[in-house]
């Protein structure tokens, strides 16, 4: 970094919250503005002949917004770190975005220190987030579409969906292996494959899974 200065390119439409950003931004010795754009088409340019550390990105934006142009921005710098600066407090957004690559997702409505901080940690290679976003990532990641269900439901064989629709009344293999005249090592390989394939950690994770997706039937 020149000057050991972290170089950050602020791309935004509106001119008054890039202008307050940046003064806020030069009053940290360890920062320097290199560059503003007004749109993401244009971010991409600056930030393809400026090479910053930190591009802090506006969503919805006119020509190109923050959604189209982040992978472009990543593509050609892989280390890049890029943090949406947004109003935005949409899950699937904040789920796209993180995906894709950002480096942060952070709302408009953070304290100047939070952002700051933010900015050094986001430079040091961690991942940050405003705090009421946090647990919408977790409630969004966690929670598998419909047809995500119904894909990881499938990779088990018709004995380990008996064995998961088992495991929603509570009781022990020893129970199960019982009920289905199996030995308690083939439950014990079933329940283990069941939470493997469904990408659980538990027998009551397993079974709020199964109740809470209709699975549970014997």
């Amino acid at each position: 970094m020149t000057n050991n200065k972290t170089k950050i390119l602020l791309v935004d439409d509106h001119t008054l919250f890039r202008s307050g950003l940046r003064f806020l931004l030069e009053t940290q010795d360890d920062f320097e503005v290199i560059g503003e754009a007004a749109d993401g088409l244009e971010g991409i340019k600056l930030a393809e002949s400026l090479h910053p550390d930190v591009v802090l990105l506006d969503l919805d934006m006119p020509i190109m917004g923050g959604r189209e142009a982040l992978p472009q921005l990543l593509s050609t710098q892989p280390g890049l770190a890029v943090l949406v600066l947004t109003v935005s407090e949409d899950g699937s957004d904040l789920t796209e975005c993180m995906r894709i690559g950002a480096r942060g997702y952070l709302l408009k409505n953070i304290n100047s220190d939070f952002l700051l901080n933010s900015i050094r940690k986001a430079v040091d290679g961690d991942s940050v987030l405003s705090p009421e976003m946090t647990t919408k990532l977790i409630t969004q990641l966690r929670a598998p579409t419909t047809q995500d269900i119904d894909k990881l439901y499938e990779t088990l064989t018709p004995r380990e969906k008996e064995t998961l629709a088992w495991l929603t009344k509570g009781v022990s293999n020893k129970e199960i292996a019982r009920s289905l005249d199996l030995t308690e090592s083939t439950i014990k390989v079933h329940v283990q494959n069941v939470l493997r394939k469904l990408n659980l950690h538990s027998r009551v994770q397993a079974a709020v899974y199964a109740i809470e997706h209709g699975l549970d039937k014997l």
